[in-house]
């Protein structure tokens, strides 16, 4: 029996599956490339409908935020929404001031404050001269997540992005963001992602004194990111 046949076919199987292997990665390399640049923002008109509906619909997107030390995302897995007056639970729903202006602003800026010595991010929503808004409240880690571990200082997963104070941490996003257009920044943004196949379950809004008889909270149903 010839030993040279053998080592020939081992060597040819190892070359064979070795390409294979490299095809593969190859492929999802690609994909990921597509994906990314198959992407887009939304444009203002998205934004500026009735927040509740810009809330519903913003679950399943892509927030990006490209950052000096590296890009980080997360797919949108909870969300509330806030009006203005009439709304007691709403940063608006009293008077105009210089902490809540933006809210009154056109649809689609980034509008983020302070509570507990912790940034929280929303989108504005509703026309300019209507208050609105949407609390982007958790994420499902997508990209940069060694970053959002480091940022956050906690390797488990879960507890990078599942809480808007938790959130904004991970993918470092501070007051620097604060009247970002949405729909025309590349440092930060969202992004149109086509998948819709969760179920969306909602309730009242988390850590309110007050709130609507509506249930302005809502969340991909059984995610695990979810913040509660």
């Amino acid at each position: 029996m010839n030993s040279g046949y053998f080592s020939r076919t081992s060597e040819s199987s190892f070359i064979f599956n070795l390409l294979t292997y490299l095809d593969y990665v190859l492929f999802n390399l690609l994909s990921k490339i597509l994906v990314v640049h198959r992407l887009r923002p939304f444009p203002r008109s998205f934004y500026e409908r009735n927040p509740a509906q810009v809330a519903r619909e913003l679950l399943g997107k892509v927030l990006v935020h490209r950052s000096p030390e590296g890009t980080t995302s997360g797919k949108i897995v909870e969300t509330e929404a806030y009006f203005g007056r009439g709304d007691p639970a709403s940063r608006a729903s009293r008077k105009r001031t210089k902490l809540n202006e933006l809210m009154w602003w056109r649809g689609g800026l980034a509008f983020i404050y302070m509570v507990h010595a912790k940034w929280m991010f929303n989108v504005t929503a509703e026309r300019e001269g209507t208050p609105g808004a949407v609390l982007i409240r958790a994420l499902e880690p997508a990209d940069g997540i060694e970053l959002m571990k480091s940022r956050r200082g906690v390797e488990d997963k879960k507890l990078l992005t599942s809480g808007p104070g938790r959130l904004t941490q991970a993918m470092g996003i501070t007051y620097d963001h604060h009247k970002l257009d949405l729909t025309r920044s590349r440092v930060l943004t969202v992004l149109d992602d086509t998948f819709t196949n969760f179920k969306i379950a909602r309730s009242h809004r988390i850590g309110v004194s007050a709130d609507l008889k509506q249930e302005l909270r809502f969340f991909i149903r059984e995610n695990p990111f979810v913040s509660k």
